[in-house]
């Protein structure tokens, strides 16, 4: 630190982190509080490469976004997931500004922890949308526990979702954000949720249902609803509330018809919110093609052929015709592989 210049010398008196580099990120000066966070000693670490720092929990699209601010001379922020001398993990805010001073250029990263602001904790966008995969799909499989078969089928639900509503909004020209299709993906997995409340005599029947029967297996999806309200209800949490509305519209809707003969509440068209329109597709036909006590498995060519049939009838012709995109180039048969 002997040759830093004065002007930077005095960065280092603030009380968040600080570290100095060039514009090599070969590391010039950190500051006290840089020393106590990562647990590094200023003589340790000078003359170092700042990536000393670096995890691959931090998305390679953060260091591409910093690097060309870097180049065209601007001030950069964003949030890094680094390495303690430890070993631990600690997440910063951080805003490196670069200086040009008697010609040459230096590089000024000053990070607030995340961890210490006096309340909360910090989760990265990918953690976060980690987190609440894993456990609505924890939620979605034990509620269905009796059924030794479910996780597979939930599981190849959510992978079609995710196939379908990719293509639907590149085929359609959709203007849906990726947050909202991260949504319907994440709750697709929920869809059948109410079916837990459901007799096993009733709900695994191998022969043809009663009348009084089918009407008790449609009351899923509104069991199904007031599952998920109570669930969330108890969270009192805002970390699942698009996930939350989603998953509703998928549970309570995915068994509407595009002709209005569906239940529970017989919408047709357009009324059915597009993600439970979605989910009822690949829904009816990863059943077509799984063998279930009351059915045979149907050929992938045979299910895909009767969706078809179904347009304008049962399902969205858009969303078919999608699916059907799907099939042609040979992704719905590696879905199944």
């Amino acid at each position: 630190m002997n040759n830093l210049h004065s002007t930077l010398e005095v960065l280092l008196a603030l009380g968040d982190a600080v570290i100095i580099t060039d514009i090599s990120h070969r590391i010039l000066a950190v500051n006290p509080a840089y020393e106590k966070i990562t647990g590094y000693a200023q003589d340790e670490i000078v003359g170092r490469k700042a990536g000393i720092l670096r995890t691959p929990h931090t998305p390679l699209q953060t260091y591409a976004s910093m690097h060309e601010a870097i180049q065209n001379g601007s001030p950069w922020s964003g949030v890094f997931t680094n390495s303690k001398r430890t070993g631990g993990l600690w997440h910063s805010s951080i805003t490196i500004t670069p200086f040009v001073i008697e010609g040459d250029t230096y590089l000024v990263g000053i990070f607030r922890e995340l961890e210490r602001l006096e309340s909360g904790h910090y989760l990265d966008e990918g953690r976060m949308g980690r987190v609440q995969g894993s456990l609505l799909k924890v939620l979605a499989i034990s509620c269905e526990i009796r059924d030794p078969g479910i996780e597979a089928h939930l599981t190849s639900v959510q992978k079609l979702t995710e196939l379908l509503v990719a293509r639907h909004v590149e085929r359609c020209g959709l203007s849906l954000s990726a947050k909202k299709q991260s949504d319907i993906i994440g709750a697709s997995i929920l869809h059948d949720i109410g079916k837990s409340a459901i007799p096993e005599g009733i709900l695994y029947k191998p022969g043809p249902l009663a009348d009084y029967e089918r009407k008790i297996i449609q009351m899923h999806t509104l069991i199904g609803v007031d599952i998920v309200d109570k669930i969330f209800r108890e969270l009192d949490d805002d970390l699942f509330e698009s996930e939350l509305s989603t998953a509703k519209n998928i549970i309570l809707h995915h068994h509407e018809r595009w002709d209005g003969s569906g239940y529970p509440h017989k919408l047709g068209g357009l009324q059915i919110p597009l993600e439970a329109r979605l989910v009822s597709v690949v829904d009816v036909l990863d059943a077509l093609v799984t063998k279930r006590p009351y059915k045979e498995k149907w050929p992938l060519e045979q299910a895909v052929r009767y969706l078809a049939e179904q347009k304008g009838k049962q399902f969205d012709a858009d969303v078919v015709d999608s699916l059907v995109s799907l099939y042609e180039e040979g992704r719905l048969k590696a879905a199944f592989d």
